[in-house]
């Protein structure tokens, strides 16, 4: 089968490679639709980060080269030995956090911190950059009906979205301001008013990535070059937001967004980082404010395609891109390194 392999920052290759073989307690699935991830993106630029390379992941037992994509959509095409929650036929997304299940945090129930952390499509065990992929029937989630296969493959950024949001203390009526709008932050947007936030302030460099926050509905956009976005948040707050979301991953940024919160106010870094972030502590202590990091998600995937049912985190508005698995490269990964218009770019992996 076709399946497009990371070997090494900026060279990746669509290449042919053996057919996932069904096996006890696995789902084969054949994949519609795959999400481009910022994750993704730092792999291609700077990798490796999850991407294991110098021994084999303690999960998958893979080493690179591996199949990338880990948002991804597509149709249950046969079932291993013990399998019940799926069916053939059945349209499903894949939940795809590799976990030991050992570790304290995984006893705990707190899978997403496991101490071995990888990603299925970053991690090994294979990946949705592929016309078939095979994982275990507790990473497979069924889709409601009327959800869309394209909108399948937006459920893991969403959930990312939906975690760091639920993860904050942001509360019904508070006031909070997301750094950054590339996909992640426009789909904590999304989360920020389906948690009634009464206001939600964008802070955003792009054009075309501020007119969008602003359909999805932000009350206001800040352009950092155009003025300091700290001091007219707190004009625009009356003292500063509830909650910050750091997702730029950009040094400086990290600063900005403590900075813009009020007294015990929280900033949430979601980003994956190529570099650390120098910050001054007493910005934190001197306000009584908290600084909090969040990995992926938990126990959300069905929350999250319930809300999609009601229509937040819609494909319509968030995909600007289709493209053929053959092009991922330079259609996908170049294009998104080049071209900052781009919000969600999807893999036909069937086209």
């Amino acid at each position: 089968m076709k399946a497009a392999r990371w070997y090494k920052a900026k060279d990746i290759r669509v290449e042919n490679i053996e057919e996932p073989v069904i096996a006890p307690g696995k789902v084969k699935i054949k994949v519609h639709w795959t999400g481009i991830c910022g994750s993704d993106l730092h792999e291609y630029a700077a990798g490796p980060i999850f991407i294991p390379v110098e021994q084999p992941h303690y999960v998958s037992k893979d080493i690179a080269p591996i199949v990338m994509g880990h948002e991804f959509s597509g149709e249950v095409v046969e079932i291993g030995d013990g399998v019940t929650s799926v069916q053939i036929g059945d349209p499903v997304v894949v939940e795809p956090i590799l976990a030991c299940g050992e570790c304290a945090a995984c006893k705990k129930g707190k899978y997403n911190i496991c101490k071995h952390l990888g990603f299925h499509g970053l991690s090994g065990g294979g990946g949705g950059f592929s016309e078939y992929t095979m994982v275990d029937e507790k990473m497979v989630h069924k889709m409601p009906e009327g959800l869309s296969y394209e909108q399948g493959a937006l459920v893991e950024p969403a959930a990312v979205a939906l975690h760091a949001v639920r993860q904050s203390k942001l509360k019904a009526g508070d006031k909070a301001a997301v750094f950054g709008t590339g996909p992640i932050g426009l789909l904590v947007i999304e989360a920020l008013r389906a948690a009634g936030a009464a206001e939600i302030y964008a802070v955003e460099l792009s054009a075309e990535r501020a007119a969008k926050a602003l359909e999805l509905g932000a009350t206001a956009v800040i352009n950092p070059k155009e003025e300091d976005a700290v001091v007219r948040l707190h004009e625009l707050t009356n003292g500063g937001v509830d909650v910050a979301f750091e997702v730029t991953g950009v040094p400086v940024v990290l600063q900005q967004a403590i900075d813009s919160t009020t007294f015990e106010g929280e900033t949430i870094i979601v980003s994956i980082w190529e570099s650390t972030a120098a910050i001054q502590p007493n910005n934190i202590v001197l306000s009584e404010r908290t600084v909090k990091g969040i990995i992926a998600y938990r126990d959300i995937f069905p929350a999250v395609m319930e809300l999609m049912t009601q229509g937040y985190f819609p494909a319509d508005k968030l995909v600007t891109k289709r493209i053929a698995l053959d092009e991922v490269v330079t259609e996908g990964f170049e294009a998104l390194m080049k071209e900052r218009n781009h919000i969600k770019i999807l893999v036909n992996s069937q086209a």
